[in-house]
């Protein structure tokens, strides 16, 4: 399921920025598990198409869950992973999610305003309705997109960047994710991934400025098919 360079979806390309539609089961950066993060992937495809010798600069600009798949932006130079890490600072990347939810929130559109404390030990994170001790902020807004025969399509923007916040929040409200297991889904996907996926991303870009607005498609599968 994970990309390597030949399945590698490329959204868009420049000079200073690169961003990938990525596929479900791929990390975003080395971690832990020694499983070849996408940076890698990137790194190489890179290498090829441009013929560039010895080692490829690529700064990770966000993260996003290994089960989640959509946006990726990458840095291809230190000035664009300077300013869009500012950029992310200052809040002024504007990124769209789609979920897909087992049960339709009581109200079709809503804010969510919670306190995340994420716990290290089992890579959670729980949610609050008041501030408690190591406690992050978390604010999303959703709306009902459409509404399937067993599930509903939100869409979800965010406006604050914490671990994994979309599935606590949504899952804090009952409209838990399909597959995410963690979050209190009752079955997993077959292939481990949940129906969380990287919609939209809306920025200006960090050295031409000009705005730059593009959409990865959905994963293919029944499920997300319906939602088109």
């Amino acid at each position: 399921m994970h990309s390597t360079e030949e399945n590698l979806q490329v959204l868009h390309e420049d000079n200073h920025i690169i961003v990938i539609n990525k596929r479900a089961g791929d990390i975003v950066q080395g971690d832990k598990t020694g499983d070849k993060p996408l940076s890698d992937v990137v790194k190489e495809y890179i290498k090829r198409k441009y013929n560039k010798p010895g080692n490829v600069f690529l700064g990770t600009v966000h993260r996003l869950d290994r089960p989640t798949s959509g946006i990726v932006i990458y840095a291809r130079t230190s000035k664009a992973l300077e300013r869009l890490n500012k950029m992310l600072r200052d809040k002024t990347i504007k990124k769209t999610y789609w979920a897909v939810v087992q049960q339709q929130p009581k109200k079709a559109a809503d804010t969510l305003t919670h306190y995340l404390k994420k716990n290290p030990k089992n890579n959670k994170s729980a949610a609050y309705t008041k501030e408690v001790a190591g406690s992050k902020k978390a604010i999303l807004h959703y709306k009902t997109l459409k509404t399937l025969e067993n599930y509903s399509l939100l869409e979800v923007d965010l406006e604050t960047g914490r671990h994994h916040q979309i599935r606590v929040q949504l899952a804090t409200i009952g409209a838990i994710i399909k597959g995410d297991l963690k979050y209190g889904a009752k079955r997993s996907n077959k292939d481990g991934s949940i129906h969380l996926h990287a919609r939209k991303i809306e920025l200006t870009h960090p050295v031409s400025k000009e705005l730059i607005k593009i959409t990865a498609p959905t994963p293919s599968d029944p499920v997300w098919d319906a939602c088109l």
